[in-house]
């Protein structure tokens, strides 16, 4: 049993085909998409195009409700930028996710963490802005209840594996799109991949045991770059090209 995990594409359709096209060379037929989707100063409408092609079992990111929850004159500039692009189409899909879903009876699947999708899961931020990987106490608490052996999560941008004391899985297969961006919740803080790749993940069950293998893809990431940096985001524009914000 085999499949391909994505998440965080963020409008970034370049970064996106890489990746698919990638997966096929792997062999791989089945994906799955975590969610946060478009938003971002790029190219949410191609993305959108290309993810309702795709037909993938899908759950809704955080920007991804704030695109069909918020008026655009409420909403960030990021997804502001990303709802200028979508047609009544993408916006009807986009209100379909559902936030969790279980996939092949063995893997639930949502954005962040089951009860919040903008919380990190695996990760903590100290009041000086470093991120860090929470103690397992706290990651096993957030999967209380969930009881399926592979746990599948986004939202953090950083591929991460964490077992469980129980021996459960929760995978983080990285972020298709975004390598780099800054937030303010819960405290002022960056999270950099330090490359510019796409990033997403492989799920591989042989016997009782499920494996994750990371894959990083280039991609003409320079494109995104100047793409991001023509719609003023020269934060943006430094994560693209180079994995870092300067």
């Amino acid at each position: 049993m085999r499949f391909a995990a994505i998440a965080d594409i963020h409008g970034n359709h370049l970064a996106l085909e890489a990746v698919l096209a990638d997966i096929r060379r792997q062999g791989i037929v089945d994906i799955v998409n975590l969610g946060d989707c478009f938003s971002g100063p790029l190219t949410a409408g191609k993305t959108a195009d290309m993810l309702l092609e795709l037909n993938a079992p899908t759950v809704r990111g955080n920007h991804d409700r704030y695109l069909i929850e918020l008026a655009p004159e409420a909403m960030h500039v990021s997804d502001r930028a990303a709802h200028s692009e979508l047609t009544e189409r993408h916006l009807e899909w986009l209100r379909a996710l559902p936030v969790s879903t279980i996939y092949l009876d063995e893997a639930y699947l949502c954005h962040a963490t089951p009860a919040d999708d903008n919380v990190y899961w695996l990760e903590s931020v100290s009041p000086d802005g470093q991120v860090y990987l929470k103690p397992l106490e706290e990651i096993e608490a957030l999967a209380a209840g969930v009881d399926f052996p592979l746990v599948l999560c986004g939202h953090s941008h950083l591929p991460r594996v964490v077992r469980l004391s129980d021996g459960r899985l929760i995978v983080n297969p990285g972020s298709v799109g975004c390598p780099a961006y800054d937030d303010d919740l819960p405290y002022y803080h960056k999270v950099e991949a330090g490359h510019p790749f796409a990033s997403y993940a492989i799920l591989e069950k042989t016997g009782d045991h499920w494996l994750p293998v990371f894959r990083h893809v280039a991609y003409d990431h320079m494109a995104m770059a100047k793409l991001a940096a023509q719609n003023g985001r020269e934060e943006w524009a430094s994560g693209l090209a180079t994995g870092w914000l300067r």
